[in-house]
């Protein structure tokens, strides 16, 4: 059972690394481990000789070279489907999206952000509308831990009167 779990990692490993394989020929060289396992391996070999054959089949593949009159054709078509008129408003706004650059509509939405900015940030500054401030009211609890600190201030004013007074009556006059 431990074996097979170790066969499996060792798989998915040495799967994770056939691409390297395949695009670099000094892997294989820098990572005997993965040469070791696709000799072991029936299934891994098996994979490697399918992509090996899919590359070599892409490298003998040629693309068709396109017609002569493909860009002059592309081009008529373009001119075609951008003056054709749209039927109806769905198809309007979506040739407007597809040919248009969208400069027609920057003149608008600068408008509409200016006057948002006005309405929304500035317009208290402009005197549009006023915000009216409500001043927080402390609760009556912060009050009167107000008025015992100040009845604390005053003890210890008084008491520093007291022990000067003292302090000067202890001294004798001559």
């Amino acid at each position: 059972m431990k074996k097979t779990m170790e066969m499996k990692m060792s798989c998915t490993t040495c799967k994770a690394h056939l691409a390297d394989m395949l695009l670099d020929e000094s892997f294989a060289a820098a990572h005997p481990e993965v040469a070791a396992h696709m000799a072991e391996c029936d299934a891994c070999r098996t994979e490697w000789e399918e992509l090996q054959a899919t590359f070599d089949l892409l490298d003998s593949w040629a693309a068709p070279e396109p017609s002569t009159y493909f860009d002059s054709k592309l081009h008529a078509r373009l001119r075609e489907a951008q003056a054709a008129a749209p039927e109806g408003l769905w198809d309007r706004m979506r040739s407007f999206v597809m040919f248009s650059t969208g400069r027609g509509l920057r003149p608008a939405m600068a408008g509409a952000l200016a006057l948002a900015l006005v309405l929304g940030g500035g317009g208290t500054f402009a005197g549009l509308y006023q915000h009216q401030v409500v001043a927080a009211q402390a609760s009556p609890t912060v009050n009167d831990l107000k008025i015992l600190d100040n009845n604390a201030q005053a003890e210890q004013q008084m008491d520093q009167l007291l022990d000067s007074n003292d302090d000067t009556s202890a001294q004798p006059t001559t």
